[in-house]
């Protein structure tokens, strides 16, 4: 792994951090206060953090890459986040079901957590390998 491979990935890191942020902040507005479904406030939260991640991406991560039709991109960024979202709700839906059956706030909030940390990795590496990748690269 080269130095520009490292920086790119702790660029990620900060980037996926901005996105966590707004996505367990929404996710406690939406689940914990305003008392949404658990499931839908799970694919609203995911629907505003997916946004912030591709905003504060473009600016800092991926802001050398050749810029792309924004439509294109942002309909890449969401198609490939269904998967993303998939996975977290299927996460959730095991957590609650099987591992915290209590579903308490904390149980709920650390399933939340495990969720976005697995998905976090499948973001990456879809951004990285496919959305934005150079031309060249492999």
């Amino acid at each position: 792994m080269n130095k520009d491979k490292i920086m790119h990935f702790i660029s990620y890191v900060l980037v996926g951090g901005i996105a966590t942020v707004v996505e367990w902040v929404c996710y406690f507005c939406f689940d914990l206060i305003l008392g949404f479904n658990t499931y839908a406030a799970v694919a609203l939260s995911f629907i505003f953090s997916t946004y912030a991640n591709w905003v504060a991406g473009r600016l800092f991560t991926f802001r050398d890459v050749k810029k792309q039709n924004i439509i294109k991109e942002l309909v890449s960024i969401y198609g490939a986040s269904i998967i993303g979202l998939l996975m977290n709700e299927g996460i959730m839906w095991i957590s609650m079901n099987f591992i915290f059956k209590n579903q308490t706030d904390v149980e709920k909030m650390l399933a939340k957590i495990a969720a976005t940390g697995i998905v976090f990795f499948w973001n990456y590496f879809i951004r990285t390998f496919f959305i934005y990748r150079q031309k060249g690269e492999a």
